[in-house]
């Protein structure tokens, strides 16, 4: 780039910059209130070095992320109902330029996708919008997000200073903004949208492309600002984000591993705080506890953060063939909300009550000025305090992992467990400790639907093809992305080999081997029609080697192999130039030595007879003959039956012990890939359960469709629903009062309760009532909800009082009290007591 060009650049930043940042105008503007649910308010977003300003005032921005997609539009209501009452003020999403644009040129909104309307219901809910236009967005979603055929543009470059790349990039983000500004989203315009992101964590492959990565980098700020959408821009994971955009943060623990924002005129905002982890198949289960979130969300906004966003906050499902290469159909389903959209305590509960605390010291946060005293290597007090006045709030931090500690501040003393924070909106009071959990707990429970399981199948087998069913027209097997286009996860190749009684080993002992080397995904080989194995690779290591004894016969031997792919690549350079299927073929062991198939000459088919015919529809089903299903049924068989509707509102599942690894398909749509047979190191299936959303059902009768690739079983296939009404409470006598006990009134912080003191909160999902109480004890019980355990020491009528304060209600609140539960007999009088109690909640 000239010196000229250069300048002319750097002044164009600068002046946008200028229009963008406010300095201190967030202080002294004075205008109506700047909620999201304001009617169309037109609002003006700009931002300094502290927070973001919306129409002059700050905001502790609390955001989830939810993508539209991954959850049927008639569940987006309820989605973002629950998130808002979680303390979610921002909801975050993607746009996903692979189903706008599936055909180049073709854009399209279809009702399920449509993003302007879950946008609109964001805004009817009194939420603001981030919006992450990519256009590449990783996502674990199919090929990031990138159309398949972006690959068929000559000479293109993924994600560089790539000229073919930047015109279709260009042109699709020009698209999407003209959309959301015509539907009148942006903040400006009355909408809820307050920020944009273009690209997402390019940093991590911008080395790949040397000086056009930061060329590219540059660009495509230039290219977003240019759209004059009226709020800020960001770039996450983004060092080197050109003026005006603003560097954001993804990870974990932004608090202490956050570098911070590149210019002192940017405010420090955390694009994605991991709630878990997506899984691949292979994976045991990913956790991450509400406690160390918690921790990380309030260390955060102590280091002057204002805006944390939660990836994800809710996951859903990745319905159809939509999930990336390995990923699982389930996304995310230990977030805060479940892949059902049930709320996961104390995941949900627990991040709601630090947002409850943080907004309780908001006014300090933005009108005070920082002071940490480090008080050792584990061990600091950050205050927020403007002085001559009562604001002040302080974060007493001991982030040491494995001891307890008591501090002294401001002459009181103050007891913190290990790794944790306690947040004191008056410098005086702990209204919430990040590893003290206040707030219920539950367990999911899975259950048989009654009446849906009188399942009675019948099958259909693919048949087995041949050279002349699909003759050679390729000297060596097309390479299976580009033979796919996306449109199927398979493929049939073909050939065949002539062996005479010479070339076959004579001692029985001995068989020839069929070796195929794979760039992945999967493979299922036969030999004249006749089942020889299967194999795949992984998440980490796509390719693998097939090798397998194979009795030829003297004569011609048909080949055939079923290729795979199990969703596209979504992250890393050049993923134009990422390959699949087999790479060479031999066999090995012949008396006359090995025979390379490789150049053999070969036919390829794209798809398989019963995706062609739509079997997994009720009119596709007609067209081809079922037999009862009996057993254990053959490779690539097709198994169909129908189930009643499951009675009530609960979410409902399909569990497929027993099965192996294909698709499955309720009333023609399908609901993803399942793939039991692919064991985590736990000896158990990454996934058991998938997700049947009550929108696909019928109001009675349901067509069940699963295109299985292996040898399986049906008996264990069962229609389940999901709730999450095993509700419990652990409380222990040092936890500090319920969030709920204070509030700001008159922009005082103040107590709103007659007594201070812990106690045991209780609250049904659905409107139900508590029908049980299934264990209560005061004393040390151990364990988790849904497996407590009594203790060497309890207080023998905890569970009487426990049923009084709570059966036949939908919510309930236990004191703890130490002598209405020992009635001055306490048993072990040195422990510190806990209250468990584990409820069952039910209409």
């Amino acid at each position: 780039m000239s010196t000229i060009k250069f300048a002319l650049i750097t002044l164009l930043f600068i002046t946008v910059s200028l229009s963008f940042a406010s300095g201190d105008k967030g202080d002294k503007k004075k205008k109506s209130d700047s909620s999201a649910d304001d009617g169309g308010q037109k609002k003006e977003v700009t931002y300094d070095g502290r927070s973001l300003i919306i129409n002059g005032k700050r905001e502790l921005l609390f955001s989830g992320s939810v993508h539209y997609p991954r959850s049927p539009p008639e569940s987006w209501p309820m989605i973002i109902d629950k998130a808002r009452r979680g303390g979610i003020n921002v909801i975050q999403t993607y746009i996903f330029w692979n189903i706008h644009e599936p055909e180049k040129g073709k854009f399209k909104m279809d009702p399920e996708y449509d993003f302007v309307r879950f946008m609109q219901i964001c805004h009817e809910k009194g939420m603001y919008v981030t919006l992450r236009l990519g256009p590449f967005i990783q996502a674990e979603w199919n090929h990031g997000g990138l159309p398949y055929w972006l690959r068929e543009v000559p000479e293109i470059i993924f994600r560089s200073n790539n000229e073919p790349f930047k015109v279709h990039m260009k042109e699709y983000t020009a698209n999407v903004i003209k959309i959301l500004q015509d539907a009148k989203l942006f903040a400006p315009q009355g909408g809820p949208i307050i920020l944009a992101q273009i690209e997402n964590e390019y940093n991590h492959i911008q080395r790949a492309f040397r000086e056009e990565g930061t060329n590219y980098v540059q660009w495509a700020a230039k290219m977003a600002v240019s759209l004059d959408v009226g709020v800020p821009w960001i770039m996450c994971k983004q060092t080197d984000a050109p003026d005006p955009v603003i560097n954001a943060c993804n990870g974990r623990h932004c608090g202490d591993t956050f570098s911070g924002p590149n210019k002192p005129n940017k405010p420090s905002l955390w694009t994605e705080n991991w709630t878990a982890q997506y899984r691949v198949f292979g994976d045991p289960p990913s956790q991450r506890s509400a406690e160390d979130i918690a921790f990380s969300v309030a260390r955060f906004f102590s280091k002057n953060g204002s805006l944390v966003n939660y990836y994800m906050y809710h996951g859903g499902t990745n319905f159809g063939r939509t999930s990336s290469a390995f990923s699982t159909t389930r996304y995310y389903d230990e977030a805060p909300l479940d892949e059902f959209g049930l709320q996961r305590n104390p995941k949900w509960s627990h991040l709601r009550d630090v947002h409850k605390a943080l907004n309780l010291c908001r006014q300090a946060l933005f009108g005070g000025k920082s002071f940490i005293t480090k008080l050792t290597h584990h061990h600091e007090i950050i205050v927020f305090e403007k002085p001559g006045s009562d604001l002040c709030a302080a974060f007493i931090t001991n982030n040491h992992t494995k001891t307890p500690i008591d501090i002294k501040f401001r002459g009181s003393n103050y007891h913190l467990p290990p790794r944790s924070i306690s947040i004191l909106p008056d410098c005086k009071t702990v209204v919430f400790n990040t590893q003290h959990i206040a707030s219920e707990h539950n367990a999911r429970n899975f259950k048989k639907a009654k009446n849906s399981n009188n399942l009675k199948w019948e099958v259909f087998t693919e048949a087995i093809p041949n050279a002349k069913d699909i003759p050679a027209t390729l000297n060596v097997p097309a390479e299976l992305y580009n033979l796919l286009r996306d449109t199927t996860d398979y493929a049939w190749y073909t050939t065949s080999v002539e062996l005479g009684p010479e070339d076959l080993p004579r001692k029985d002992e001995i068989s020839p081997v069929l070796r195929i080397m794979s760039l992945g995904h999967a493979l299922h080989a036969f030999v004249n029609g006749e089942f020889i194995g299967s194999n795949h690779g992984t998440h980490e290591e796509k390719g693998f080697e097939f090798q397998k004894p194979v009795t030829f016969k003297v004569g011609v031997n048909h080949i055939a192999i079923l290729a795979s792919t199990v969703g596209l690549p979504d992250s890393g350079a050049y993923m134009e130039h990422r390959y699949a299927g087999p790479k060479s073929i031999l066999i090995l062991g012949l008396n006359s030595g090995k025979i390379d198939l490789t150049s053999n000459g070969w036919g390829a088919k794209v798809g398989i007879r019963g995706e062609e015919l739509a079997i997994f529809t009720e009119e596709g089903s007609k067209k081809v003959e079922w037999k009862e299903a009996k057993g254990t049924g053959a490779v690539l068989s097709w198994y169909k039956t129908n189930f009643a509707t499951p009675e009530g509102r609960d979410p409902v599942a399909i569990r497929m012990t027993g099965m192996g690894k294909g698709m499955i398909w309720i009333n023609g749509k399908s609901i993803g890939r399942h793939w039991m047979s692919f064991l985590s190191p736990l000896g158990t299936p990454t996934q058991l359960e998938y997700h049947i959303p009550r929108i696909y059902l019928n109001p009675k009768d349901n067509l069940l469709v699963i295109f299985e690739e292996e040898k399986a079983n049906l008996d264990k296939v069962e229609i389940q629903t999901a709730d999450r009404d095993t509700v419990c409470s652990i409380i222990t006598e040092n936890h500090p009062p319920n969030i709920n006990s204070w509030a700001c009134k008159g922009g005082k912080f103040q107590a709103v309760v007659d007594k201070l003191a812990p106690a045991a909160s209780i609250t049904c999902p659905n409107y139900k009532t508590i029908k049980a109480v299934e264990f209560a004890s005061f004393g040390d019980p151990t364990g988790v909800c849904g497996a407590f355990v009594m203790g060497k020491c309890d207080a023998p009528s905890t569970k009487q009082i426990v049923e009084q304060y709570c059966l036949g209600k939908q919510s309930c609140t236990v004191p703890v009290d130490p002598a209405t539960f020992t009635k001055g007999k306490d048993a072990c009088p040195d422990v510190i007591k806990t209250l468990a109690i584990q409820v069952k909640c039910d209409f």
